[in-house]
């Protein structure tokens, strides 16, 4: 089987801008090396990575591509372009579209102060140029609260491939009113079939990032298996953050734990087939991938 890491950062304050990362990120708040992440990939069997975009801007985009380029275990990269500014978005795809490892795009939704941008004109017309070009957005928040907005985009764009990054940020630990809001938001996105979901970044919605445990993340897997289905689920070890969270080894076995239940082919589906499709990864990467893990 090949396993697919859907949700991986690196980032490298020296080549990039990153307004986040701060002292309140420690230990992960300096250069993060794809070297670094390896071992955990390799001791989880993780076949191949798809590098998400840390920061609004070309030079992080870049810094990305130049690790897939020397590291044949990413096979893709979701990449930034400046959706409200049309005109750069057709000259930046053209760019990008060069290069095989670029699958999808991403912006930082949650570091705007307009909490409604991804609904203006502007931002609406970069999205259309991205659904014409063939790549899916990643849908990024850190409450479920933006979820209101995705039945709208996927209206929109109906020819738009959208994932909703960390199951949109359910309220792991949080009260049963909590999770019935965060249902009925992702519930109402998984009504369109374009929008797909990855299993990741399912960290403690208060306190410290490590105070989860599986039990307390396994009603959100279900309700998402049984909301998206695991033909449109994906997983994501969210490394480094993952590292804030109690390691990789961590959120790997739990999301192993909780996938366990599954037929082999849905755990297959939600562990890389999904991502291979939605990202429409290129074989040539995942065979060179394959070759690299042994």
């Amino acid at each position: 089987m090949t396993v697919v890491d859907a949700h991986l950062h690196v980032w490298d304050p020296g080549a990039a801008a990153y307004n986040w990362l701060g002292p309140a990120m420690a230990p992960v708040d300096r250069a993060m090396r794809f070297h670094e992440a390896r071992p955990a990939l390799r001791t989880a069997e993780v076949t191949a990575a798809v590098l998400v975009q840390a920061a609004d801007n070309d030079a992080d985009t870049e810094h990305m591509l130049a690790i897939a380029a020397a590291n044949p275990e990413v096979v893709g990269v979701v990449a930034w372009v400046p959706l409200d500014d049309p005109d750069r978005v057709a000259a930046r795809l053209r760019a990008l579209r060069r290069d095989p490892h670029v699958v999808g795009v991403r912006t930082l939704l949650h570091e705007r102060s307009d909490p409604q941008w991804i609904t203006g004109p502007d931002a609406g017309a970069g999205l259309a140029l991205l659904a014409e070009a063939g790549l899916p957005f990643d849908y990024s928040t850190t409450s479920p609260a933006a979820l209101r907005h995705l039945p709208e985009l996927a209206v929109r764009h109906p020819t738009l491939r959208l994932v909703v990054d960390h199951l949109g940020k359910p309220p792991v630990g949080g009260g049963r009113e909590d999770r019935a809001e965060w249902r009925r938001l992702i519930a109402a996105a998984a009504k369109h079939p374009g929008v797909h979901a990855k299993v990741s970044g399912l960290y403690s919605a208060s306190g410290p990032l490590g105070a989860w445990s599986t039990d307390q993340v396994r009603p959100f897997v279900e309700d998402a298996l049984e909301l998206f289905g695991p033909e449109r689920l994906m997983y994501g070890g969210d490394w480094p953050v993952s590292l804030l969270a109690g390691g990789y080894a961590r959120t790997w076995e739990s999301v192993c734990a909780l996938l366990a239940p599954l037929p082999p082919d849905d755990r297959a589906a939600v562990l890389g087939v999904t991502a291979a499709r939605f990202y429409r990864l290129d074989p040539a990467l995942l065979n060179a991938a394959r070759d690299a893990a042994g």
